[in-house]
């Protein structure tokens, strides 16, 4: 039983580690296999079962890109046909400008359904990608309105709930 209490309790700090952000090692699973006392594939197995599960839905980066000068960032949005927003949603996504690309469901006030985001140090630089995009891609006649961000709004990766998981409970309570 000891085993099990020791293994949840290095799940829990695997956790509350991984909340903090992946360390910036060569080998980050490494790193916090040896913070949390586990194996690097015990760390990787046990993600890999939290996605499963999902606990975990992705995995992604958090760039705090104002510190880096990147403070010109513009949301283009786009009113795109719904039986091509996906196809254009890929093609956008694989532009280099590009930084961020998803659909969202239009609203009764707000025609939109396709975002993506360009970052860079310029305003005038921003807009000169955003025209050689809508040229190179045939975008002319797609509406789209851009908007350009004026406040950074704090950014942090995601969060696990304080309750247990349901593996969790049924470990200290089992049926």
């Amino acid at each position: 039983m000891s085993d099990i209490v020791s293994r949840q309790a290095a799940e829990r700090q695997l956790r509350a580690r991984l909340e903090q952000g992946l360390p910036l090692t060569a080998r980050p699973w490494q790193a916090l296999a040896e913070q949390c006392g586990l194996s690097e594939g015990e760390v990787l197995a046990c993600v890999e079962r939290w996605q499963a599960e999902g606990l975990i839905k992705r995995l992604g980066l958090v760039v705090r890109h104002r510190a880096l000068g990147i403070d010109a960032n513009a949301m283009v949005v786009w009113d795109v046909p719904d039986g091509s927003v996906g196809e254009l949603g890929q093609r956008l996504a694989a532009e280099p400008a590009v930084t961020l690309c998803y659909r969202r469901p239009r609203r009764p006030d707000w025609p939109y359904n396709l975002f993506c985001m360009i970052h860079g140090t310029r305003r005038e630089q921003v807009e000169a990608q955003l025209a050689d995009i809508v040229v190179r891609q045939g975008l002319e006649a797609i509406p789209h309105s851009v908007l350009f961000s004026h406040r950074a709004y704090k950014q942090c990766g995601g969060r696990f709930t304080q309750e247990e998981s349901s593996h969790e409970r049924r470990a200290h309570h089992p049926a």
